[in-house]
């Protein structure tokens, strides 16, 4: 209906409100004695009335359109407009010799006036609420897990959608406290042990969990039984992936790995991260990888006054660039064609660009791969990362992307990333800015990760290669890790390793068990064995480090001894893998030498 048919009906109802209210007061006063006086004095109140409501609201807008029809906010200018009336009724009696109405007529009647005119306001809001629920004969009955914030954002997006594909017909919570909870008129009913009788009972064939901040065991004990009882199980995103904006029912997916294994809780600190990410020119090193085109994603939503994404793979960049910017072009100077190796071309960026922040999440990583040909890993995770601490000398803040395995490393991987934490400790005393390392765990859904290696395995039908039935790993989900590592280079102190908290290590059993669960069709499971330089069960600590979490209760700070870079040059990159992987080894043990002012990479 348009506005001004609406403004005109609002003033009607709040003019018939007055009449009705000042003649209930003057009724409850004088009953049936109604004589020609007064009965013309509540005319003339009532006529006073109507022309102050109207004056009076048309200043606050309330019938020019300002407020949507039966808002809170149309309710609070309804209520400063009616008692405003009735306060000036009431002077203008008292002031009168002759009093047309009852001292208090016009408070009692401005009271009962607000109560009809929020009444009518409420019973046209509830008829265009019923107009715009789901059709019960095309939208499928569901029930959502939790009755918090998301789902009551969820309930509210699908009544008030005709379209929708949902119709929530009831809530599972397993807060007590929520028990006789309605929330836009569905109520709560049951907790997770209710589950297969409340589907039985509401006849829902679909179970959406709408808790966007838990954690994964939940998700599977909730996903467990609901396939159990023979319905389907659906998420909404975690908070993590719903930074730009409020859950709604377009959200609404398939369940997956990532949500069965990560979905970790985080509280972030904006300010802290706005204050060096905000008007600053960033720099990221493999912003076409997996953490490398998070890290972009991420830190573009703080406005950096610009931000550089480099990588030596044109195909994956052009991705990041279009993951930002659907009109993105290559030509764009944000785009950074360059390999780590090229010291001169390293440095020549950073002298021409001048980054303030960087990000370096450039590396090879394979660690199968790695311990075959261990001569690359030394030349891009280590010589790589020299070429860019070397010629990050102006930066304020750099941070160096390192893992788990780098803690009592047994793998050319873990000791070329060692090699880099303590890099990056030797640089921190030897530049003015601020130089750290972010440890953490296995990435699900990163590239060359056990997530795609099993899905490209289930898609050709198997088997699904596990190495060790009781081979453990720390897993989190790529938006999980970025995050993390944004937050933690706001906190983190000059030369020191932050690890993130990864929660509980999980079985590649039951990551390959889950993920044959979702599979459309059997397939088959099948044990290989440990591969050289694998270990089978990751730690995030080292030996003699300890675990400090003094700023956040999910990241710890670890002492890192640094690593002179002059050092690097005992290694014989043309030995043999064996060797080589020696040479390494004896690197990370290495005893802690003082920097020397003359050892910088030439």
């Amino acid at each position: 209906m348009p506005v001004r048919a609406w403004n005109l009906r609002a003033a009607a109802t709040d003019a018939a409100a007055w009449i009705a209210g000042l003649f209930a007061a003057i009724l409850t006063r004088y009953g049936t004695d109604l004589d020609r006086r007064r009965l013309t004095g509540y005319l003339l109140a009532a006529a006073l009335a109507v022309v102050l409501q109207l004056a009076i609201g048309h200043t606050r807008h309330l019938y020019r359109g300002r407020y949507p029809y039966a808002s809170f906010e149309e309710v609070r200018a309804a209520a400063i407009t009616t008692g405003s009336t009735a306060a000036v009724l009431l002077a203008l009696d008292m002031l009168l010799s002759r009093r047309p109405v009852p001292p208090l007529a016009p408070l009692a009647g401005g009271a009962v006036a607000l109560v009809l005119m929020l009444a009518v306001r409420y019973a046209q809001r509830a008829r265009r609420q019923r107009r715009r629920r789901p059709d019960q004969r095309t939208a499928a009955p569901v029930l959502l897990f939790g009755a918090g914030e998301a789902g009551t954002l969820l309930v509210r997006s699908m009544l008030h959608d005709p379209n929708s594909r949902y119709l929530p017909v009831g809530l599972i919570d397993d807060d007590p406290r929520k028990r006789r909870l309605h929330i836009s008129g569905v109520p709560v009913l049951g907790a997770r042990d209710d589950l297969p009788a409340v589907l039985t009972r509401t006849g829902a064939g679909l179970v959406v969990f709408a808790v966007a901040n838990a954690e994964a065991e939940l998700v599977r004990a909730v996903r467990d039984r609901t396939v159990a009882a023979g319905a389907t199980f659906k998420v909404v995103p975690s908070m993590s992936e719903l930074m730009d904006h409020p859950v709604a029912v377009d959200d609404i997916r398939d369940v997956q790995v990532t949500d069965l294994l990560g979905r970790h809780q985080i509280e972030t600190d904006l300010t802290a991260i706005a204050g060096y990410l905000t008007g600053k020119r960033v720099l990221v090193t493999g912003a076409g990888g997996s953490i490398g085109s998070e890290l972009c994603r991420q830190i573009h939503r703080f406005q950096p006054a610009e931000l550089m994404m480099l990588d030596r793979d044109e195909s994956a960049l052009q991705a990041v660039q279009l993951s930002l910017d659907p009109l993105g072009r290559l030509d764009d100077p944000a785009v950074i064609l360059a390999d780590l190796r090229d010291a001169e071309r390293i440095r020549t960026i950073f002298r021409t660009r001048r980054p303030q922040v960087v990000f370096h999440a450039a590396a090879l990583k394979h660690l199968a791969l790695l311990q075959r040909h261990p001569g690359e890993a030394l030349k891009t995770n280590v010589l790589g990362t020299l070429n860019v601490l070397d010629a990050a000398g102006e930066v304020e803040r750099f941070v160096n992307i390192s893992t788990d395995k780098a803690a009592d490393p047994t793998s050319v991987l873990g000791y070329s990333k060692r090699i880099t934490e303590r890099l990056t400790a030797w640089t921190a005393s030897r530049r003015p800015g601020m130089f750290l390392s972010v440890r953490f765990g296995n990435v699900l859904g990163s590239r060359g990760s056990v997530f795609t290696t099993f899905s490209a395995q289930i898609a050709d039908g198997g088997p699904v290669t596990v190495t060790h039935p009781d081979v453990t790993r720390y897993f989190m989900t790529t938006q999980e890790a970025v995050h993390l590592v944004i937050q933690a280079a706001a906190i983190g102190r000059d030369g020191e390793a932050l690890v993130l908290e990864m929660g509980d290590p999980v079985r590649i059993a039951e990551v390959a068990r889950q993920m044959v669960q979702l599979a459309r069709s059997p397939v088959e499971i099948r044990y290989t064995g440990l591969r050289p330089g694998e270990k089978l069960a990751e730690t995030l600590f080292g030996a003699g480090e300890r675990d400090d979490r003094p700023f956040h209760p999910l990241i710890s700070h670890v002492a890192v001894p640094p690593l002179d870079a002059a050092q690097l040059f005992r290694i014989d990159p043309a030995a043999g893998p064996d060797q080589l992987i020696a040479q390494l080894d004896e690197l990370t043990s290495r005893p802690v030498t003082a920097p020397r002012p003359d050892s910088a990479v030439r």
